[in-house]
Formats: structure tokens, C-alpha cells, sequence
């Protein structure tokens, strides 16, 4: 375990493929220590594997993967004290996952904030990387399921957000500290 000054929270939006998880994980490539990568994303069909395959080499062997699809809260309170650095992709594919599975999601919500405020408490001196897609900027979806997903992914980001020590704002490969 690793016991300091405390937990920091980044949490790190902007549009898909605007560069967020380059940015996180060269932030988080920069600090010291064991590091794990908390991938959400289902491998579904070859082309995902082939995205999947790509990422984690250029990673690197520093980095420990770690798939997990719907309980994220249970995984980083089992890991948070194994590794100084994590990153965690993306929000938005986890909103997705929860979606599809069925399992309630205002409560999934408010047992990761929970996570979060408690680890913000503790001792642990490392830092958690949270991506999520920016997903309300754009025009209102003509489909009730997609507005859903909006509606969703806009009140878990705020919720992030404010819990978080640092957020970033990542648009086209440049990011932007907005908190």
C-alpha cells in the first residue's frame, strides 16, 4: 500500500476521438509507481480486438489491463491500493454496458460517486484517470434510446466532475483545464 498525502481524482471529457485517453495516459505515464488500465469496452467482434490489440501495445508493458465491463466500483476499491496510478476507459462505454445489462443505473451512479468520495478520503497517495465522452454538445437525438444515453452520460459526467480534484476538457488532441 502506498500511504501519502492523498487520493487525486482527474476526470478528462471531450468528444470521441478528440484525444482523451492519449492525453490521460501520458499525464498518468508521467508519475511514478505500478500502473493499471481499466478498460470498459467489450471485445464484441474482430475489429474491436483489433482496437483493443493496438491500444495496449501502445501502452506498453508498464501498464497492467484490466477488463471490466459493469462493476467498476467494485474494481478500483479492490485495486486502489495495489497500483499508484489508474486509468480508467471510458464512462461512456460503462454507461453503455449498463444500459444493455439490465442493471439499475442511477444506482451503478451512486455507488461509483460513493467510491470516489471515499477514496478522496483516504491515505492512498496515487491518482485515478476517469475518461468519459462529452456527449451534450452536439443536436438533440431523434431517438428515445439516444437521448436517454445523453440525458444519462451528461448527469454521471456532472457527478464525476464535481467529485474530482482535476478536470480536463480535451478538444482536437489539445486539452484544457477547466477545473
Amino acid at each position: 500500500m502506498i500511504i501519502g498525502e492523498k487520493m487525486k481524482i482527474i476526470f478528462v471529457t471531450g468528444g470521441t476521438r478528440s484525444g482523451k485517453s492519449a492525453f490521460a495516459v501520458k499525464e498518468a505515464g508521467k508519475l511514478s509507481g505500478k500502473k493499471a488500465y481499466i478498460a470498459t469496452t467489450e471485445v464484441l467482434d474482430e475489429e474491436m480486438k483489433v482496437r483493443v490489440d493496438k491500444h495496449r501495445k501502445e501502452r506498453g508493458s508498464k501498464w497492467q489491463t484490466i477488463e471490466e465491463p459493469l462493476k467498476i466500483s467494485e474494481l478500483i476499491k479492490q485495486i486502489t491500493d495495489k497500483y499508484s496510478v489508474i486509468v480508467l476507459d471510458c464512462l461512456t462505454l460503462w454507461l453503455s454496458n449498463l444500459m444493455l445489462s439490465g442493471i439499475k443505473i442511477e444506482n451503478e451512479f451512486d455507488k461509483l460517486a460513493e467510491t470516489l468520495k471515499q477514496l478522496k478520503l483516504s491515505t492512498l497517495n496515487s491518482q485515478l484517470f476517469i475518461i468519459s465522452n462529452e456527449v451534450g454538445m452536439g443536436i438533440v437525438p431523434e431517438n428515445k434510446l439516444a437521448r436517454q444515453f445523453r440525458d444519462l452520460a451528461g448527469t454521471l459526467n456532472q457527478k464525476v466532475a464535481e467529485i474530482s480534484d482535476g478536470v480536463y476538457m480535451v478538444a482536437s488532441g489539445i486539452p484544457i483545464k477547466i477545473k
